[in-house]
């Protein structure tokens, strides 16, 4: 499985030709592309020299449990180096399969990260506004960049809709787990009596999508243009500003009118329609190799309870993995890694699994 670390040397030393080409680096795409690809590289090879490190120190110390002429203390301390060092091979040999694994190609693209409320009413509304908090903290603490595309607030404070860019390093590969049904469970601040009660938001992590990817034919599109309103049905302007386009093949909507330029609103909803589209190719490409998706942490079916939050108890489970942490509010203050990391890692477990 490891054949293809041998030329790595190469690899590398010929990536590094390309990033000082003066008309690569004219070409910021293509750059961060191989930017990335040696930064992949050098991890790749980093791992196996301290693979190969490791067995080279397996087999000196082996040779000296055999020979008759080593004294006896000196075979002690080998045999007890030996089960140290059989320990490291095994944990830099599951590392290099991790990093070896096939990529999902969405992995470094940025996201639509799209939040509405489900049953519960203004409950839901409520903590719709919650997890897009949540989850903007755990941007900024992760260097991203938050861009609201379109929002449906509330007057008390939620949301029944928010639609948000995330852009960023990696920004899928670290979302991509969130799409489905978070429940909460709480007492409402409008509630007498101190009854908890049980609402649902769903969420769906959309990767962006290139022109390249995905041409949209604009004859397909039929677009409307009305007055934008906010909260309470106050005017946000007085013109025809927001942007109604519906993709006629196939019955996605798009609405945008946060911004006070129509043109601005309608350029917003094309990106957003562009990346709804692609993620219903996904979907579609994902259901016809479900037998795969059984053995991954789902990462698309929006029906699917995936969490849920009990305020009273302090409690976040994940139902996918079974994961229970009581430290519910620095989750919602946007410290969310802790959930973030076990799926990815046992996503990898899964994974290694099926190729071993």
């Amino acid at each position: 499985m490891f054949d293809k670390f041998a030329d790595l040397d190469d690899k590398i030393s010929h990536l590094e030709g390309r990033l000082s080409d003066p008309g690569l680096v004219a070409d910021q795409k293509e750059y961060q592309k191989v930017v990335r690809e040696h930064a992949h590289m050098v991890k790749l090879n980093d791992k196996y020299r301290d693979y190969r490190k490791v067995q080279q120190q397996i087999q000196e110390n082996k040779a000296i449990l055999f020979d008759e002429n080593e004294d006896q203390e000196i075979k002690e301390l080998a045999r007890a180096e030996l089960e140290e060092l059989a320990d490291q091979e095994k944990r830099l040999d599951q590392e290099m399969k991790i990093i070896l694994l096939p990529k999902d190609p969405n992995d470094d693209k940025n996201i639509f990260l799209e939040i509405r409320a489900g049953t519960g009413g203004d409950e839901a509304a409520l903590f719709a506004g919650d997890l897009f908090r949540m989850y903007s903290r755990f941007a900024e603490s992760m260097g991203w960049r938050v861009e609201v595309m379109s929002s449906s607030p509330l007057g008390i404070g939620g949301f029944k809709e928010i639609i948000a860019l995330i852009s960023g390093d990696q920004v899928y590969s670290k979302l991509k787990y969130e799409s489905g049904v978070h429940r909460v469970q709480r007492v409402p601040e409008t509630e007498t009596q101190g009854r908890i009660h049980t609402s649902a938001v769903t969420v769906a992590i959309l990767p962006e999508a290139d022109e390249v990817e995905l041409n949209i034919d604009m004859n397909e599109l039929k677009f409307d243009v009305y007055r934008s309103s906010g909260p309470g049905g106050q005017s946000v302007n007085t013109t025809d500003s927001a942007v109604r386009v519906t993709h006629l093949p196939t019955g996605l909507v798009v609405t945008c009118q946060d911004e006070k330029s129509q043109h601005k609103n309608k350029a917003k909803a094309l990106v957003v329609l562009r990346a709804r589209l692609l993620d219903q190719m996904e979907r579609e490409r994902h259901e016809k190799i479900s037998q795969d998706r059984k053995s991954q942490v789902g990462t698309g079916d929006r029906s699917e309870r995936i969490r849920t939050y009990n305020f009273p108890q302090g409690r976040m489970t994940d139902h996918r993995i079974n994961l229970t942490l009581y430290k519910l509010d620095a989750i919602m203050s946007g410290k969310i890694e802790d959930v973030i990391f076990p799926l990815i890692a046992h996503d990898q477990a899964e994974k290694l699994r099926g190729i071993q």
